[in-house]
């Protein structure tokens, strides 16, 4: 129920303070680490993310802790948030967002997911052309640039 009303209010507060907060806590910058998972049947790994604004289908991943490294932190975070373990992963690409660095990874997913962090509403195994609608298209695009580069 707290969880519900937090997300209520992070949704309204405009981005730019919302930017702010998160900045406040993160002086300098922040760095996350973000994964592209699939399983065996070439389906992407999704999550809707209470702390997304808009809508909350993306990618998972999360900030990275002090003295971590990005592949230590992605394997942590989907631990934390979905159960599953990974294996082959690699190193797709960095990029900064303002003062934002983010790693993007690709892996395989083992196991089956499922929602173990209150921070995640739903997640699930999703095909290149049914993604949810109202998912950002900066992370379809993503997706569909790492998982199909010809289309």
């Amino acid at each position: 129920m707290l969880m519900k009303a937090a997300e209520k209010v992070w949704k309204l507060i405009p981005r730019e303070l919302r930017t702010w907060l998160t900045r406040r806590f993160h002086p300098t910058f922040t760095v996350s680490a973000a994964g592209i998972i699939t399983n065996d049947k070439g389906q992407v790994l999704l999550l809707d993310h209470v702390l997304r604004p808009v809508s909350g289908w993306g990618v998972p991943g999360g900030f990275m802790s002090r003295g971590e490294q990005p592949d230590e932190a992605l394997r942590r975070e989907i631990r934390e948030e979905t159960g599953l373990e990974l294996a082959d992963i690699r190193l797709y690409r960095c990029r900064t967002l303002r003062r934002h660095i983010e790693i993007i990874m690709t892996a395989r997913g083992i196991g089956e997911p499922e929602v173990k962090s209150r921070e995640i509403k739903q997640l699930g195994w999703f095909d290149l052309s049914d993604m949810p609608e109202d998912m950002s298209l900066d992370q379809q695009f993503l997706i569909k640039k790492v998982l199909a580069p010809d289309s």
